[in-house]
């Protein structure tokens, strides 16, 4: 692709967020709905109240209380643990049942983006089912790695040309056969994953090294991957690793 469709695409996705945004104004905040979906096909909504200098954004308790409504209860150490390291990656916090980040005039529309992406990343966890014992998907994928020696850094921040940082799973390092790869982990393949997946992609261009092949793990165990997904992501030049077909790609990620 060429820089001016790169360019299309930027200002594609920006037109769509700003025609999919509204918002009120409430008693005491402003109530923001978003044109990103939850696994109800629900727009997320962000709430923004000022005190003093500061302005804080939260979900209301909307994700957590969602999920626990749904059988999902984060009481393990070992769930209250990824919950925090999923909220760290994006500098929010989880406060009496709501997802919670600090904001100011000068930052908040970077603030918004950050919350939004916690909100989709803790609502996938929704996908963890009883039977899974061994963890999360992230878990698995990042036990994969370790078990088949493949060097990695996890949970990076790169910054797009349009000032947002995204966060990429595992940065697997150049070799002298291979370029950099960077590795997402998709635990629910939908459309509005894989888009956030590949806006990232895109506008993080210039901060990758040049070269570098994009994957996404896809978790077809708990649900079945249709194929435009899988197009949709190779359109795009992302490999999709099928997780019930890791094995095939061991040698393109460790080489």
């Amino acid at each position: 692709m060429n820089k001016t469709e790169c360019d299309t695409i930027v200002e594609s996705y920006i037109s769509w967020l700003r025609s999919g945004l509204s918002a009120e104004c409430l008693e005491t905040a402003c109530e923001l709905t978003t044109p990103f979906l939850d696994r109800h096909n629900d727009h997320l909504q962000v709430y923004a109240e000022r005190r003093g200098d500061e302005i804080i954004l939260s979900d209301d308790g909307y994700v957590l209380g969602d999920l626990q409504a749904s059988g999902l209860e984060l009481t393990t150490e070992k769930r209250k643990a990824v919950l925090d390291a999923t909220l760290n990656g994006f500098g929010v916090k989880s406060d009496q049942g709501r997802l919670v980040v600090e904001a100011s005039d000068r930052n908040l529309g970077q603030r918004v983006h950050a919350l939004i992406q916690a909100m989709l990343a803790v609502n996938d966890m929704f996908m963890m089912t009883q039977s899974r014992v061994s963890g999360f998907f992230f878990d698995d994928v990042r036990a994969f790695l370790e078990e088949n020696d493949i060097r990695y850094t996890e949970r990076i921040k790169l910054t797009g040309k349009s000032g947002f940082d995204h966060g990429i799973d595992f940065l697997i390092p150049r070799s002298k056969s291979r370029p950099e790869r960077v590795l997402q982990v998709i635990n629910a393949p939908n459309k509005n994953s894989i888009g956030a997946y590949l806006f990232a992609l895109d506008d993080t261009r210039q901060a990758r090294a040049e070269g570098s092949e994009a994957y996404a793990a896809l978790n077809d165990i708990s649900r079945v991957v249709t194929g435009d997904v899988t197009e949709a992501l190779k359109a795009y030049k992302v490999s999709p690793i099928l997780w019930t077909r890791r094995d095939q790609y061991i040698e393109a990620l460790a080489s």
